[in-house]
C-alpha cells in the first residue's frame, strides 16, 4: 500500500525556499483564502495598470516570484537547475496572453520554437507546450468549432493556424521532444481537439511525443477519450492525455445558462473528481497505447495513481506517467513525488510582469475557488516554518 503520508514531508516541500520566501508564501496564501480580498485585488491590479500606475515592482515582488520563475528563459535557468537537482524537471511557458494579430501569432510560434529547442538541449526541461488561442484568433477556432462557414480570407487564416500547430509539432517530432497543448474554453475546443488529433495521427506511431489537454470538468470526456483511443487503436497512432480538472468553469456554466445550452460541465466538485480519476483510471489502464500527464494538485488523484502504479508492478519513473503541478502552488506534491523517484514536472510561467498579469490573476482566483487547498498548502506552509524554529541548526542555502 501506498503510504498516506507521502506529501506531508515539509522539509524536502519546501527545501529550496528561504525563510524569507516560507513569510512571503504563507502572506499570500493567508490573503488567497479570502475570497473577497482577491476580487478587490484583482480588480485594484487591473485598474491600477490601466492607469500605468507603478505597480509593477509590488507586483513583482509578491505574486509574480511566488507563481513565475522569471522575466526571460535566463531567469528560469536558477530556478529549474535547482529543481532538477532535486529530481523534478521543468516546463517552461511564455504566459503571455490575449494577443490577436497576424505578426502577434507567428511571433509566438517562433518563441514556442525557441522552447522547444530550449527544451531538446536542456535534461531539467522537459515538455514543452502550446496554449491554441496563442498562435490563433479564439474567434477562428470558435467558427470551426462550431462549423459556421468561413469566408474565403477566414480559409486563409485558418490555414495558417494549421500551418503553426504543424511547425510546433514537427519540430517536436523531430527533436524527440514531448508537446501538449493547453485547454481551453468548450465553444473553441472541438476545432483543437480535431486538429491535435491529426497531429497524433502524424507523429505518434511509434512513441508518444504529442498530447492533448483533457479538461475533466467536462462531464464528456471520458467519451471523447475512448473514442480517440479506439481511433489510435484501429489507425495505429498512440494517445497522449494530459489531464487536468480545468480553468473555466464559471465561465462555461454562465455561457451555458445565457445561451440556454446544457452545462458542459459536471454539476458538482465531487462529480468533478469522480469524472478525472475515472479518465485518469481508463489512461493508467491502457498505458500500452496512451501516455498520460497528470496534472493535478489534488492529493487523493495523485494517491489513487500511484496506488494504480504499484498494484501494476509498474516502475516509479515509468516514461508513459508524468505528474504536473503549477510553479508555487503544492510543492508537498510535486518535491515528495520527485523525492521518491516518480517522473514529476512544474510548469513554469515567464514574460514581461504585466504581460503576465492575466496568467497571474487566474492563479490567484483559482486557489480561492478549490475548497480546502489553499487551507491545505498555508498549514504545511505553517508547519514548516514551525519546524525550522525548532531547527535552529538548519542553514538554507537561499537565505
Amino acid at each position: 500500500m501506498i503510504n498516506k503520508k507521502i506529501f506531508n514531508n515539509t522539509k524536502s516541500a519546501f527545501k529550496l525556499k528561504s525563510n524569507t520566501e516560507l513569510d512571503r508564501a504563507i502572506f499570500l496564501f493567508s490573503m488567497m483564502n479570502y475570497s473577497s480580498l482577491v476580487k478587490a485585488g484583482t480588480a485594484l491590479t487591473k485598474l491600477s495598470l490601466k492607469l500605468h500606475l507603478p505597480v509593477e515592482t509590488l507586483i513583482k515582488k509578491t505574486i509574480f516570484e511566488q507563481f513565475c520563475g522569471g522575466v526571460t528563459e535566463e531567469d528560469c535557468k536558477p530556478v529549474t537547475k535547482e529543481m532538477y537537482d532535486e529530481n523534478l524537471h521543468s516546463i517552461l511557458d511564455y504566459s503571455v496572453e490575449g494577443k490577436e494579430t497576424e505578426e502577434e501569432f507567428d511571433s509566438a510560434m517562433e518563441k514556442k520554437l525557441s522552447l522547444i529547442e530550449y527544451a531538446k538541449k536542456s535534461d531539467e526541461v522537459t515538455f514543452a507546450m502550446f496554449k491554441p488561442t496563442g498562435i490563433g484568433r479564439f474567434e477562428i477556432w470558435e467558427k470551426v468549432s462550431e462549423k459556421i462557414n468561413l469566408t474565403d480570407e477566414e480559409k486563409e487564416e485558418w490555414e495558417r493556424v494549421k500551418k503553426r500547430v504543424d511547425t510546433l509539432c514537427n519540430r517536436a517530432n523531430e527533436l524527440g521532444v514531448r508537446l501538449y497543448a493547453d485547454g481551453e474554453e468548450t465553444w473553441m475546443q472541438t476545432a483543437a481537439d480535431d486538429l491535435m488529433e491529426e497531429m497524433m495521427r502524424k507523429y505518434n506511431k511509434e512513441e508518444v511525443l504529442i498530447f492533448n489537454t483533457l479538461q475533466c470538468y467536462r462531464w464528456d470526456r471520458l467519451d471523447y477519450l475512448k473514442s480517440l483511443h479506439e481511433k489510435g487503436k484501429q489507425e495505429g497512432f498512440k494517445v497522449g492525455a494530459k489531464i487536468v480538472r480545468g480553468a473555466y468553469m464559471e465561465k462555461e456554466n454562465a455561457r451555458a445558462k445565457k445561451l440556454g445550452y446544457p452545462s458542459p460541465i459536471c454539476e458538482s466538485k465531487e462529480a468533478t473528481d469522480v469524472n478525472f480519476n475515472s479518465v485518469m483510471s481508463y489512461c493508467l489502464n491502457h498505458l500500452e497505447d496512451i501516455s498520460v500527464f497528470i496534472g493535478t494538485h489534488n492529493e487523493v488523484s495523485s494517491y489513487l495513481a500511484l496506488q494504480i502504479m504499484e498494484d501494476k508492478g509498474l516502475s516509479l519513473d515509468d516514461k508513459r506517467i508524468w505528474f504536473s503541478q503549477l510553479y508555487g502552488m503544492s510543492d508537498h506534491i510535486s518535491y515528495n513525488l520527485a523525492r521518491k523517484g516518480y517522473n514529476a514536472v512544474k510548469l513554469v510561467p515567464f514574460g514581461p510582469v504585466r504581460d503576465v498579469v492575466p496568467y497571474l490573476l487566474r492563479r490567484a482566483q483559482e486557489n480561492t475557488s478549490v475548497k480546502g487547498q489553499t487551507g491545505r498548502e498555508l498549514g504545511l506552509l505553517r508547519e514548516e516554518k514551525k519546524r525550522r524554529k525548532g531547527d535552529k541548526s538548519t542553514k538554507h542555502h537561499r537565505e
